[in-house]
C-alpha cells in the first residue's frame, strides 16, 4: 500500500468515527484530491446533498494548486444548498513530499443552535420596568425595610418623614407587592419611620 493510501484510509477512520460522534448534525467529508473531478470519498451524515464521487469544492481546488494554501482554515461561515447556515472547518492532508493528497471538511448545521440561542435569549430576558423599589430573593427583615423607605426617600431628595402624601402611599404599595407588609412588626416600623399613625399606614394600602 503506498503513502498516499495509507493516509487516505486513515483518515477514512476519522471522518466516519466524527461523523457518527454527531449525528445530524455535522456533514464530515474526506476529499481525495487526488482527483480533483471526483474527490469525495467519505461523506458522513450528508446535509450538502453530495454524493461519493462529486468534485473538489473551491478550498479543494486551491490546495490542488497551491502547495502553500494553508493547512487548516477553521470555523469560516458557510451555507448548505438548502440555505441552512454552516460553520465549517478543512483541513488539509500532506504527504512526505508536500503535496496535498487529502482534505477532511466539517460543516456544523448552526440553524438548530441559532434556534436553541432565541429560545435561552427569550427565556432570560426580563423586562425593563419603572419599579420604585429594587425586588430582591432574600428573606425580608425590619432592617431591610427601613433600608429600603430611606433609599427610596433619598432619591427624591427628602427625609423618610419628608415624603409627601402621594410619595408615602406609592411607597407603601410597592412594600406591600413586594411582600414587605408581612415581615413581623413592619407596620409599628413604618409608622415610627415615617411619622404616621397605623391607620394612615393601612389606609394606604387599602
Amino acid at each position: 500500500m503506498t503513502e498516499d493510501e495509507l493516509l487516505l484510509r486513515e483518515a477514512e477512520t476519522i471522518a466516519t468515527a466524527l461523523g457518527r460522534m454527531f449525528p445530524g448534525l455535522c456533514e464530515v467529508v474526506l476529499h481525495d484530491l487526488r482527483d480533483p473531478e471526483h474527490t469525495i470519498r467519505v461523506i458522513e451524515n450528508n446535509l450538502s446533498g453530495r454524493s461519493i464521487g462529486d468534485p473538489a469544492t473551491e478550498i479543494g481546488v486551491a490546495r490542488i494548486q497551491d502547495p502553500d494554501y494553508p493547512n487548516v482554515i477553521q470555523n469560516y461561515p458557510n451555507t448548505f444548498p438548502d440555505g441552512r447556515p454552516a460553520k465549517s472547518t478543512s483541513i488539509g492532508i500532506k504527504n512526505s513530499e508536500g503535496t496535498y493528497i487529502a482534505a477532511l471538511c466539517l460543516n456544523l448545521d448552526v440553524s438548530l443552535f441559532a434556534t436553541v440561542a432565541r429560545s435561552l435569549h427569550n427565556l432570560v430576558r426580563t423586562d425593563e420596568q419603572q419599579q420604585p423599589l429594587v425586588e430582591n430573593l432574600r428573606a425580608r427583615t425590619v432592617d431591610e425595610l427601613r433600608s429600603l423607605v430611606e433609599e427610596f426617600a433619598a432619591a427624591r431628595g427628602q427625609t423618610p418623614r419628608g415624603l409627601s402624601p402621594a410619595a408615602r402611599k406609592e411607597l407603601l404599595r410597592s412594600l406591600k407587592e413586594g411582600g414587605f407588609l408581612d415581615v413581623k412588626h413592619s407596620v409599628p416600623a413604618l409608622t415610627d419611620i415615617l411619622g404616621v399613625s397605623r391607620a394612615t399606614v393601612y389606609n394606604y394600602v387599602s
